[in-house]
């Protein structure tokens, strides 16, 4: 049964995931962590609940989403995964975060590893299922529990919203197909947590989001 803690980082508000199970492997998702106080509340939860981090994933690598990958490397040694599509889009954030006023941005390692849709990521007595799911960005994944009903969506699917599609790489065409073909797919009791703002389901969304 995989728990899901989230963390809310960052001058975007960016919600950080933190997933585990009975066994208290943990997977980190999305880190936003920019400022000091951010990164020891991650600390924190990860040492109060007894939980060991054995993956780092980014759904895709648009600034506030990997604002904390250095700093979950250096403490815990994981690299980042992500799709391959998304390379451009993290390589491409050390030149723009200055302006931004980021000026603290710490480098993101990059992945030895790539995920594809055809893999299954495993921790503890847990899998995630992945879904290919553009039109945020050039190859935005959303991690899922078929067992637990719960999707990891990124900023794909918001409460009465979806993903802005102004960004290099964005295609609001793709992000409208996609979530419709591969996310109102998914059982309406499934979770959504969303990269910004509060959880939802497919339910809701397929009955109330106005995009649709």
């Amino acid at each position: 049964m995989i728990t899901v803690k989230s963390l809310t980082f960052n001058a975007y508000s960016e919600n950080t995931y933190v997933l585990f199970d009975e066994t208290k492997e943990c997977v980190i998702i999305d880190p936003g962590m920019y400022e000091g106080y951010e990164q020891n509340e991650l600390v924190s939860f990860l040492k109060e609940n007894g939980l060991k981090p054995v993956l780092l994933l980014n759904t895709h690598c648009h600034i506030d989403h990997v604002f904390g990958n250095k700093f979950v490397f250096d403490t815990y040694g994981l690299k980042p995964q992500f799709h391959k599509g998304e390379l451009e889009v993290l390589n491409a954030v050390p030149a723009y975060a200055p302006a931004m006023g980021f000026t603290q941005y710490q480098i993101s390692p990059l992945p030895d590893t790539f995920l594809t849709e055809a893999d299954t990521i495993n921790f503890g007595n847990s899998s995630l299922s992945i879904i290919f799911a553009p039109g945020h960005s050039p190859a935005h994944l959303c991690f899922y529990s078929k067992a637990d009903h719960t999707l990891m969506g990124g900023d794909v699917l918001f409460q009465g919203s979806i993903g802005r599609t102004d960004l290099p790489g964005g295609n609001h065409q793709q992000l409208i197909q996609n979530i419709s073909q591969r996310l109102f797919v998914l059982p309406d009791e499934t979770t959504v947590y969303p990269g910004h703002g509060p959880a939802t389901t497919i339910g809701y969304e397929k009955k109330h989001n106005p995009f649709f």
